[in-house]
C-alpha cells in the first residue's frame, strides 16, 4: 500500500500533536488565501486564546434539519456550546483583523435564546422550566426511598440466611440484592439476574411501587424534553444557512487556533511561502528527530545532488528539504530561525523515497523506480524528493540515464533534491551550472560523521569506516580494501578533486561578472550624473542670456531719454553677464579631437591613445592618464614624433621639470578657486613624482582650511594629511 507524504517525511507523529490542539478533527489544509490566514495567525498569537470545546462533525445535523426534523436536545447542545465559544470572543479584545472578523458574527436573537434554556452541562436549565424542578426533586426522593427500603432488607432478620453479601448490586441499570436459592420462602422479589455463582440479583416487591413512580416520572421528564426539542429544532430549521455559515467560522478559527496553540506549546515558528523557487533554511530541525543537529542550507539551483558519508544524514537532509516546504505551504508551524528562512512556492510536492518493489504486482525496484518517474512528466512546477536514485540497476547506466532525465524534467519547472553514494553521477552533473553540489561531512579523527553538510563539493561514502563503526569485523574489512585497490580511491579522490575546483572555478567566475556588473552599473551612474550637471549648466547660461538681455533693453531704454551715468553702469552689468555666459560656454565646449591628436594637458605635451565617450586615454611623458575631454586643448601644429615601445617590464620613467612646485598658496580665494587651483597643483605634483607638498590657506574663518580638508579626503591618491605643527594655516599632504 503507497504510503501517503506525511508518512515518506516522518510527519505522522507531527501531524497527531497538532491534531490534539483541534476541536474536531479535519485535513491541515486551509481553503483560501494563505497570506490572509497568515495575518490572521499572527494576530491571534499576540493573545491568549481559549480553549475551544470538543465539537463532533454537525454536517449530518444540519442536513437534518434543513428537512425540518427534530434534533435531541444533546445535539441541540452542540449548536449551544459553539454560540457559546464565540461569545467569549467577542468579550476579547482581540487585535486586528481578527477583532473585525469576529465582531461580524452576529447570532440571531432566536438562537441565542436557545442557549440560556441550558446549563454548562448540557441540561435543561430548571429555571427555565419550574415543572422540570418539581419532577427532578421527586425523582431524588424516590431513588432515596428505594435505597433506604433496599438496605433495611439487607439487616432484616428473616433474609439474613439468604443474603449472599449486605451490598446494592447494580444490574441492568437496577439495584438489587443478592441471594441464594430458596429466598421465595420469605421474600416476595422479581429475578432481573444471576451471577456467575449461581446466585439470584432480585428486585423485592415492596420497591416495585417506587420504581414505578420513577418510570412515570422520567416520562413525563421526557415529554418535556421533547417539547423543547421540538420547539428548538423549529428554530434552528429556520436558522440552517446561518448555523452552516457559524459552523464554518468555527472551522477556520479552529484551524488558527490550533496553529497559534501548538506553535506555542513547542516554541515553533511560521515562514509563509513567497514567490519563487527558492529555499534558504537556517537552523531547520526536523520535527521527528528529539535532539536534532539544526539544518542550514540554500536550494537556489533546480538541482540539489547529495553525496557523501552512509548514514551520515543525506536521507534526512532530503526529507528536512520537503518537510519544510510542505509545513509552510499548508502554514504549519516548525523549528528554524524565521527571520533568516526563506521557502519558495510549489504546486506539487513529490517524494520518491520507498523501495517500489512488489512481488504480488510482479514489479521490480528498477521498473518501480522508472513508473514513479513517468507520472512526473505528467506534473509541473514541482518539489521532488528522490532517495538513492541509481536504486535497482547498474550504477554507470542509471547516471547516464538520470542525468538525461533529470535536465528533461527540469524544463517542466521542477525542483530536485536527489541523494547518491555514486560519483559518476556527481561526476556527470558536477559541470551544469544548475546543479548544485552538497557533501556529507565526516570526521576522520573521530570517524564517524558529523550530521553537517558542506555545498559545493562531493563526498565521500566511507563504506569501510561505516561497517567497521556497525560491528564489521576489521579483518573483514580491511580485506574488502584490499579488494577494492587503491587506484580506485585514487580516482575518487581524483574525481572529487576536480569537480571542487571546476565548482570554486565556476564560483570566481560568477564573482567577477557581478564586479563587472556593478562597475558598470556605477559607470552608468556616473554618466548620468554628468548629464545631469550638463543640463544645469544649459539652464544657468539661458539664465545668463536672459540677464543679458534685460540688461541691455534697460540700458537702450536709458539711453533714449538721456545720457548719464546709470544708463552706461547698467550696459557695463550687461556686458558683465555676457562675458560669463560666454567664458562659460567656453569652458563646457568639448574640443574636436581624435585618437593620435597632440594635446595640452594643462602644462603638460601629450599624446591622445584611445576616446570613450567624454574621456580619453593619453599619453604624458610615458606615463598613461585617463583624463575628461574638456581639459585637453589641441597642441600647436609640430613634427610628430614616434615614441618607441615601452620594454616588455613594463617599467616607465618621468622626467621632473623645474615647473614643478612643493607648495601653493590659496590665501584670498574663494572655496570654488581653491578647489581648482588644488586639483591642478596636486595633479601636477604626481606628475612630477613629487611625495610630499604644502598647502598654504591660512585661519580667517576656518573656510578655505574646511574645503582643502574634504577635498584630500575624496582625492584617490592623498595617502595622508595633517596640519603642520605650529601653523594651522598650512596643511601637509602625503601622496
Amino acid at each position: 500500500m503507497s504510503r501517503t507524504l506525511p508518512e515518506k517525511l516522518d510527519l505522522t507523529e507531527y501531524l497527531e500533536r497538532f491534531s490534539s490542539f483541534l476541536a474536531r478533527f479535519k485535513p491541515v489544509a486551509m481553503e483560501g488565501d494563505i497570506h490572509q490566514h497568515y495575518r490572521f495567525v499572527r494576530a491571534l498569537g499576540k493573545v491568549e486564546i481559549p480553549e475551544p470545546p470538543q465539537m463532533p462533525e454537525l454536517e449530518d445535523r444540519l442536513m437534518r434539519l434543513s428537512k425540518q426534523a427534530v434534533l435531541g436536545l444533546e445535539e441541540i447542545f452542540d449548536f449551544v456550546k459553539m454560540l457559546r465559544y464565540f461569545n467569549r470572543l467577542r468579550a476579547l479584545e482581540l487585535p486586528e483583523p481578527a477583532g473585525s472578523w469576529i465582531a461580524e458574527i452576529e447570532v440571531p436573537e432566536e438562537v441565542a435564546e436557545i442557549g440560556s434554556y441550558f446549563t454548562d452541562e448540557g441540561e435543561l436549565n430548571p429555571e427555565r422550566e419550574p415543572e422540570l424542578l418539581d419532577i427532578s426533586e421527586a425523582l431524588r426522593r424516590n431513588r432515596e426511598a428505594i435505597r433506604e427500603t433496599l438496605y433495611g432488607m439487607t439487616r432484616s432478620e428473616r433474609l439474613r440466611d439468604y443474603l449472599v453479601d449486605q451490598q446494592l448490586h447494580l444490574q441492568n441499570g437496577e439495584e438489587t440484592l443478592l441471594v441464594r436459592g430458596g429466598f421465595s420462602a420469605v421474600l416476595k422479589a422479581t429475578v432481573v439476574g444471576r451471577s456467575a455463582g449461581g446466585f439470584f440479583y432480585v428486585l423485592p416487591e415492596k420497591v416495585r411501587s417506587l420504581k414505578e413512580r420513577e418510570s412515570e416520572l422520567l416520562s413525563r421528564r421526557e415529554a418535556i424534553h421533547w417539547r423543547y426539542a421540538r420547539e428548538f429544532s423549529a428554530v434552528l430549521h429556520r436558522w440552517e444557512r446561518f448555523l452552516r455559515y457559524l459552523d464554518r467560522q468555527f472551522d477556520r478559527f479552529d484551524h488558527y487556533q490550533a496553529r497559534v496553540r501548538f506553535a506555542r506549546s513547542r516554541d515553533y515558528e511560521f515562514v509563509l511561502p513567497e514567490r519563487g523557487r527558492e529555499v534558504i533554511l537556517r537552523d531547520f530541525a526536523h520535527p521527528a528527530l528529539e535532539n536534532p543537529v539544526p539544518i542550514s542550507i540554500d536550494v537556489a539551483k533546480p538541482i540539489v545532488l547529495v553525496t557523501g558519508v552512509n548514514a551520515g544524514g543525506k536521507t534526512m537532509l532530503l526529507k528536512s528539504i520537503l518537510s519544510a516546504v510542505w509545513m509552510s505551504k499548508y502554514l504549519l508551524p516548525f523549528r528554524c530561525k524565521a527571520s533568516e528562512t526563506r521557502i519558495g512556492h510549489y504546486k506539487r510536492i513529490e517524494a520518491i523515497i520507498d523501495d517500489p518493489q512488489s512481488v504480488k504486482n510482479d514489479i521490480s525496484t528498477f521498473a518501480g523506480r522508472m513508473l514513479e518517474f513517468s507520472r512526473l512528466f505528467r506534473e509541473r512546477d514541482a518539489l521532488v524528493g528522490i532517495d538513492e536514485i541509481e536504486l535497482g540497476t547498474d550504477a554507470d547506466e542509471a547516471a547516464s540515464l538520470f542525468r538525461v532525465l533529470l535536465e528533461e524534467l527540469r524544463k517542466r519547472e521542477m525542483t530536485f533534491v536527489v541523494t547518491t553514494h555514486h560519483k559518476r553521477l556527481a561526476s556527470l552533473m558536477a559541470a551544469e551550472e544548475e546543479v548544485e553540489l552538497v557533501a556529507a561531512l565526516y570526521d576522520e579523527e573521530r570517524r564517524r560523521p558529523t550530521y553537517t553538510f558542506l555545498q559545493g563539493s562531493i563526498g565521500k561514502s566511507y563504506a569501510f569506516e561505516t561497517a567497521e563503526r556497525y560491528g564489521i569485523p576489521r579483518n573483514i574489512v580491511e580485506k574488502a580494501r584490499e579488494y577494492f585497490g587503491e587506484d580506485k580511491e585514487r580516482l575518487n579522490e581524483l574525481i572529487e578533486q576536480s569537480t571542487r575546483l571546476e565548482a570554486e572555478m565556476r564560483r570566481k567566475i560568477e564573482e567577477l561578472e557581478r564586479g563587472t556588473e556593478e562597475l558598470r552599473r556605477k559607470e552608468r551612474a556616473l554618466s548620468e550624473a554628468e548629464e545631469k550637471m550638463r543640463e544645469e549648466q544649459r539652464k544657468v547660461l539661458a539664465t545668463l542670456e536672459n540677464r543679458y538681455n534685460a540688461a541691455t533693453k534697460r540700458a537702450l531704454a536709458a539711453l533714449k531719454k538721456a545720457e548719464n551715468a546709470e544708463a552706461r553702469q547698467l550696459l557695463n552689468e550687461a556686458h558683465r553677464h555676457k562675458s560669463r555666459a560666454r567664458l562659460k560656454e567656453k569652458e563646457t565646449a568639448l574640443p574636436q579631437l581624435k585618437v593620435g591628436d597632440r594635446v595640452k594637458y594643462r602644462s603638460h605635451s601629450a599624446e591622445i591613445l584611445s576616446m570613450k565617450e567624454k574621456e580619453a586615454m593619453i599619453s604624458v611623458d610615458g606615463m598613461k592618464m585617463r583624463v575628461p575631454l574638456k581639459e585637453l586643448r589641441p597642441a600647436p601644429l609640430t613634427p610628430k614624433i614616434k615614441r618607441p615601445k615601452p620594454k616588455q617590464s613594463g617599467s616607465v620613467r618621468v622626467e621632473k621639470s623645474d615647473k614643478a612646485s612643493l607648495h601653493i598658496k590659496l590665501l584670498g580665494m574663494r572655496a570654488e578657486e581653491a578647489e581648482e587651483a588644488l586639483d591642478a597643483f596636486l595633479s601636477n605634483a604626481l606628475l612630477h613624482g613629487i611625495g610630499e607638498v604644502e598647502i598654504i590657506h591660512g585661519t580667517g574663518t576656518g573656510v578655505l582650511a574646511r574645503v582643502v580638508s574634504e577635498y584630500l579626503k575624496r582625492h584617490p591618491r592623498v595617502k595622508k594629511f595633517y596640519r603642520m605643527p605650529g601653523n594651522m594655516g598650512a596643511t601637509i599632504a602625503e601622496l
